[in-house]
């Protein structure tokens, strides 16, 4: 059957299932991405055979894909790239020709000298298969996200996204738009040799499977299109769901396009391991489904896709309903892993009615600690010396022979305060080392760098006006202000501390020590002679220990982004003096820390 002439050009129609931008259809390099992996099936019979990419596989040439596999039949690959801003004709899809730009080809003998070079998604393409037996031909590529360009007065060479397994008829798929199911004609290969009858007008559309990964050529007369199955998505973003290393909320939109109620169901997929050169991926990101607000304390609950699917109930076309927001939520405090570290999969949406099946790609990163954090922690409880005395029968003290009350047990628990102090927080995180600072500078260096400093003399002396600098007053002032190191770098455990000393002797840091007064100058009389620890001033060690704790248990707490810390604060007070004399104290409260620089490297 020859098709007659056929404009490609006059109006075209992009649906609103997901505005994806331009597919990148040249490329030719081997792209290194960060993404989540699926291995996409044809089943290719001898001759041309039409299939449509569901999964982007331009990490890959076509050359390595597949002319460097002598089992691999494939002889020659046609991508139809649709051109609707230009005016072009189509005498008939039987024929492809080099002679306009609608097509670009890849030819095993021409290799890489080939227009083609790569598989992008979302693209129909045209393969002949050489030999006289069928092939199983799997690609593995990253997955996308449906999108179409439909032409209203033309061909449309297009496949879309069925179930895999049991895919619906035509009948099925397209009846829920009656107008362009009267009006669709249907053309399809059927291996061998182009020809009148290769490709042929699909005529039982009743019982002919529309099958995920094959491209027809459809066309619908003056027929406005906006249908490629019973439910739409669009995106935030219109390549998936790309939480990076500090997004934690994505949020699509889905809409029913049929005259019935129907189920959405939202179904996490690992990703399959990726090909060789790509980033190891370390698990599925763990995400949860935003519930309904809480009116009570004004919080959202959630439903955690990593444990079971979940499901959207969407009212039938126009009505109050047919439409939903879904706010897709990244528990960023279960994903572990050094900074960089990539979690990958996909979110699959499948409708009741078993007609389509939308692969959302769904990727995150471990965020990075890195930066400058400041905050405070409020000291709400201090533990204290009270010592308590022995009592005789009617409540009076017991005395020694010398007239001395007999002590019993010192009281060393914790007591609440009045009112909680507050306590200024500096800490800087490099990745490897964490650090609390007395002071901290942040402004432009001298080739106009933004940097985070301990000394000024480091920042441009004509852009100071928009520096900052942020102090701590509780922890001891020194000229070099190297600040002191944690244990063990932010969030590499559970808990982080740090110890703080002032030496007895230490005139700038230690609260005992005034210069100028006599009886607590730590010289003698004379003031020419130091005195020894505990006649003037004690030793003072400080010790403080941060523990993280684990977010509220709603949707907004777990999905916070990685800007913010909170936890317990705990520290203890030690003064040393004559000999080995010493006395302890504990303080507690709460703290939170907010990262308000990103800049990893301290200049000092």
């Amino acid at each position: 059957m020859q098709l007659p002439a056929i404009s490609v050009s006059a109006r075209t129609v992009r649906p609103r299932l997901v505005f994806v931008g331009a597919l990148l259809l040249l490329a030719t390099l081997t792209l290194s991405t960060r993404a989540q992996w699926i291995t996409q099936s044809f089943n290719l019979a001898p001759g041309w055979n039409a299939v449509y990419f569901h999964v982007d596989a331009r990490h890959v040439s076509l050359d390595q894909l597949v002319g460097s596999d002598p089992a691999n039949p494939i002889q020659e690959i046609w991508l139809w790239q649709p051109s609707p801003a230009t005016a072009q004709f189509v005498v008939s899809p039987q024929a492809p020709t080099t002679g306009g730009s609608q097509w670009l080809s890849w030819d095993r003998n021409a290799g890489p000298t080939s227009g083609l070079q790569s598989l992008p998604g979302n693209a129909a393409f045209l393969v002949r298969v050489g030999g006289a037996a069928n092939y199983l031909w799997q690609v593995k590529g990253k997955a996308v996200p449906p999108d179409y360009l439909w032409t209203s007065t033309g061909l449309n060479f297009i496949g879309f996204p069925t179930l895999a397994s049991a895919p619906p008829t035509f009948e099925r798929f397209l009846s829920p738009s009656p107008a362009f199911y009267q009006a669709a004609q249907v053309f399809a290969y059927g291996g061998g040799e182009l020809s009148a009858s290769n490709p042929a007008q699909v005529f039982a559309l009743r019982t002919k499977n529309v099958n995920r990964g094959q491209a027809y050529w459809i066309r619908s007369g003056e027929t406005y299109n906006s249908y490629f199955g019973p439910f739409e998505v669009t995106l935030d973003n219109a390549d998936g769901m790309r939480f990076g290393s500090e997004v934690s909320q994505s949020r699509m939109h889905l809409k029913n396009l049929t005259g019935s109620a129907i189920t959405v169901s939202l179904r996490l997929v690992s990703s399959e391991p990726p090909p060789a050169g790509q980033p190891l991926i370390a698990n599925v990101p763990p995400l949860l489904l935003r519930g309904t607000l809480n009116t009570t304390n004004l919080t959202y609950g959630f439903s955690n896709l990593m444990s079971a699917p979940q499901s959207i109930t969407l009212a039938a076309r126009g009505q109050v309903g047919s439409e939903a927001e879904v706010v897709i939520g990244l528990n960023r405090f279960q994903m572990t892993g050094n900074a960089g570290s990539l979690y990958a999969g996909i979110l699959r949406l499948t409708d009741s009615l078993n007609l389509s099946q939308v692969d959302v790609p769904t990727t995150a990163e471990v965020a990075s600690l890195a930066g400058l954090w400041v905050g405070n922690a409020s000291v709400d409880s201090v533990n204290h010396y009270l010592k308590s005395y022995n009592t005789n029968a009617d409540g009076t003290l017991q005395t020694t022979s010398e007239g001395s009350y007999i002590s019993g047990q010192t009281n060393l628990n914790p007591g609440a305060v009045s009112r909680a102090f507050p306590l200024r927080l500096i800490v800087h995180n490099d990745g490897t080392n964490t650090y609390l600072l007395q002071r901290a500078f942040q402004g432009m260096d001298a080739n106009t760098n933004l940097v985070v400093a301990t000394q000024e003399h480091f920042l441009h002396p004509a852009l100071l006006g928009s520096a900052r600098r942020v102090s701590s007053t509780h922890l001891p002032w020194s000229a070099g202000n190297a600040g002191w190191l944690f244990n063990t770098p932010l969030g590499s455990a559970n808990s982080i501390s740090v110890t703080v000393p002032m030496a007895f002797n230490d005139q700038s840091s230690n609260p005992f020590l005034h210069t100028y007064h006599p009886d607590h100058s730590g010289m003698d009389a004379t003031g020419r002679n130091p005195l020894d620890r505990g006649m003037h001033a004690y030793d003072v060690t400080r010790v403080v220990t941060l523990t993280f704790t684990a977010p509220a248990d709603d949707f907004s707490s777990l999905t916070a982004n990685s800007g913010s810390l909170r936890g317990f604060y705990s520290e203890n007070v030690t003064f040393r003096g004559i000999g080995s004399n010493s006395r302890q104290f504990h303080s507690s409260g709460q703290f939170t820390l907010n990262r308000i620089s990103n800049v990893g490297i301290l200049t000092r």
